[in-house]
């Protein structure tokens, strides 16, 4: 059976590992571009599970999933590959100010303590005690996630690029799709692209930003728009606070990410476009995130800024990310799209859920990608 997935950011290159785990497919992945380009180039990788507000439901499940196959996940291939993930276990720490409702958390506390996960609250004692980088005369504790993770999403991504074509599995990049053509209404057969045409039984589309005008080939406008995020490396040339404690740490929205070598990574904005789609980077609010980490570790303004980087994040318009199901209309084409700020959390779970979907309807669509 033939699986084509178009996109090689981190949940079109997690999907095409998956599912090279699965006998009698052959999967081919086609990219415009090279691998981890796009959003999750741009990505910072704090994987917000166990201390995000989803309590329930599919929203929830995805990532408790998620975290549950990280842990698995990047041994694996590192042992396949031999490259080396960053993969930050020192949780996350989310740093509370006065307007927050201490009870709000308490209550995420007693739920995830019933789900079977760990948080706890600190005080601002135990805050200086254990992370005295932080001081800023607002905060008033924290909430820290130990089973949380941070990692670097372009070298996850190329791991599994590596690991995905050791199990035979063809990446095509530079490769654009052209037209789509259908062989009955509900049947999509194959792919016109600038390399040729592909044939298929099940498509694949884990495009982000480009799965709209790809929709749009089939008269099916999955209408997805642009957010831009901006984010920042800054070098302290020593690690902040404990060395040996290094957690990504969260407040406000601004995330202070460490990456070994006394650098961190600081982000990321959220820019909507105010005119069509194009969004031009706002250097002032890219300052204002800087200056919001400053504030909670003040030794970040010594800090030299070494790098500065932005990517357009995947977001759908009047309805809830991620998008993941068939595409309406057609029978063997599938989303795995739109995840907005939870790509690279939610990879591995969207992984599964498109493995699911194949596997379980798989035998009814295969051969008929190859008839005439």
């Amino acid at each position: 059976m033939n699986v084509v997935i178009i996109g090689c950011g981190v949940v079109g290159a997690a999907i095409a590992y998956q599912l090279s785990q699965e006998k009698g497919l052959k999967i081919t992945v086609c990219d415009r571009q090279p691998p981890a380009q796009a959003s999750t180039g741009a990505a910072l990788g704090v994987l917000m599970g166990v201390i995000s507000q989803k309590i329930k439901g599919k929203a929830w499940q995805m990532r408790q999933t998620s975290i549950q196959r990280y842990e698995t996940l990047i041994p694996e291939l590192e042992a396949l590959t031999g490259r080396k993930i960053p993969f930050n276990r020192q949780g996350i720490l989310s740093l509370g100010l006065q307007e927050e409702n201490l009870a709000a958390w308490e209550k995420l506390v007693e739920i995830r303590h019933s789900q079977g996960w760990n948080l706890e609250i600190w005080d601002t004692t135990k805050l200086q005690n254990i992370c005295p980088q932080v001081a800023h005369e607002k905060i008033t504790g924290a909430v820290y996630s130990p089973q949380d993770r941070q990692l670097d999403p372009t070298a996850l991504t190329l791991a599994l690029v590596e690991a995905a074509q050791q199990n035979g599995v063809t990446f095509k990049f530079g490769v654009t799709v052209l037209d789509a053509q259908t062989s009955t209404s509900e049947f999509c057969n194959q792919l016109e692209t600038t390399e040729g045409k592909i044939t298929a039984d099940w498509f694949v589309i884990a495009a982000g930003l480009g799965s709209t005008p790809l929709t749009a080939k089939l008269n099916q406008i999955i209408d997805i728009r642009p957010v831009l995020g901006q984010a920042l490396q800054m070098r302290v040339g020593h690690p902040l606070g404990n060395p040996d404690f290094q957690p990504a740490i969260t407040g406000n929205d601004v995330h202070i990410v460490p990456v070994g070598g006394g650098d961190y990574w600081v982000g990321a904005t959220v820019e909507f476009p105010s005119n069509g789609n194009e969004i031009p980077p706002n250097q002032e609010l890219l300052e204002s995130v800087r200056e919001q980490a400053i504030a909670f570790c003040p030794e970040l303004a010594t800090a030299k800024i070494i790098r500065t980087w932005s990517g357009l994040r995947p977001r759908p318009e009047g309805r809830p990310a991620p998008v993941i199901g068939k595409l309406p209309g057609f029978s063997n084409i599938l989303l795995a799209t739109g995840h907005y700020r939870n790509g690279v959390l939610l990879a591995p779970a969207t992984a599964y859920a498109i493995r699911e979907m194949i596997i379980s309807q798989g035998m009814g669509n295969e051969g008929l990608g190859t008839r005439d």
